[in-house]
């Protein structure tokens, strides 16, 4: 059952009203400009306000520092902030406790509304009870998309990544491939997990699933060309992320392996690989979409009671593929850090 949006913050209120009066009364009043911090970890963007706006609204992320996959979800928010008069505080953190305590100072701060990820949805479960008990909507994106409903939140916007792990198996198929690596990058992510599960249950192939440390490059490198050079009968090496595919790339060629590449996630630097034939295609899940998507519904909610997918689906942002044949679509975009 979907129950109506509780009131904003009074005191956010009689700001907004008060910041209206003085626009009626003084000639050419107009809305201030957007400012943002450029480090890393949490960042505040303030944007002019839009009529019933005001809002206050929290995006809280499991995102490591330097992973650009997250600078495109960002982008997408602060772009959903600006149209909507939202004042946006993006907060990541890759350790779940972590994350669960941002969560927590967004609730004590009293936002308006909050977006978080489920990488490890157990983790989220009791600060998003406190952010409903406290009457703060929690809407959910990218990771979660078999958990948001049972963690509490009210709505999801991203990719089933079991269905995306399936389609990126039937497409190996499709292709010939007979071995492939599915690299996973962080230990615990349902969401990884899920993409090679799914892999594995369409691929007619052998799967294998390999661990390896996200935020050490090097190690990284070294632990994927190691196996290549182990098991030459890997023909294929499947990663989790634009920049883990890059990485794989040169471990192919380190290993003297004929292995291909192939990915979830793209950026402006994993489509010109697609686009020069170093990586097959690429799964776009449309980041820059889930940033958006989730800060605009929860303005839409508090301004207007709307619930994207009544509550009880998802709005799916993906999976598509992007490949050789129609990557140049793609390529523009991806140039303006939109894809």
């Amino acid at each position: 059952m979907i129950t109506p949006p509780p009131p904003p913050a009074s005191h956010r209120r009689v700001a907004v009203l008060a910041v209206a009066a003085a626009c009626l009364l003084v000639v050419g009043c107009s809305a201030s400009g957007g400012t943002s911090d450029s480090g890393t970890g949490t960042a505040a963007v303030t944007v002019g306000k839009a009529d019933g706006a005001g809002l206050k609204i929290a995006l809280i992320t499991h995102a490591p520092e330097g992973d650009t996959f997250w600078d495109l979800v960002r982008k997408g928010a602060e772009t959903a902030a600006a149209k909507d008069g939202i004042e946006l505080t993006y907060s990541s953190d890759p350790d779940s406790a972590g994350q669960a305590e941002l969560v927590r100072d967004a609730v004590r701060e009293k936002v308006d509304g909050i977006a978080v990820t489920l990488a490890k949805p157990q983790a989220m479960r009791a600060p998003v009870a406190a952010a409903k008990a406290a009457g703060i909507p929690v809407v959910g994106l990218n990771s979660g998309s078999d958990s948001w409903q049972s963690t509490g939140l009210l709505e999801f916007f991203g990719q089933d990544e079991s269905v995306a792990g399936r389609a990126v198996g039937d497409k190996l198929d499709g292709l010939k491939a007979r071995h492939a690596l599915c690299v996973i990058q962080e230990r615990g992510n349902i969401a990884l997990e899920a993409r090679c599960a799914g892999v594995k249950k369409t691929f007619d192939g052998e799967t294998e699933n390999l661990y390896v440390d996200g935020t050490d490059t090097k190690a990284l490198t070294a632990v994927i060309t190691a196996r290549l050079r182990q098991d030459p009968t890997v023909d294929e090496v499947v990663t989790n992320g634009a920049q883990f595919a890059l990485t794989a790339v040169a471990s192919v060629k380190d290993a003297g392996s004929k292995a291909r590449v192939a990915t979830f996630d793209i950026d402006k630097d994993l489509v010109k690989a697609v686009k020069s034939g170093a990586v097959q295609f690429a799964v776009d899940q449309q980041p820059y979409l889930q940033g958006y998507l989730a800060i605009d519904s929860l303005w839409l909610y508090r301004t207007n009671g709307n619930v994207s997918g009544g509550g009880v689906a998802p709005v799916l942002t993906g999976p598509a593929f992007v490949t050789k044949a129609n990557v140049d679509a793609v390529a523009r975009f991806a140039a303006n850090g939109t894809r």
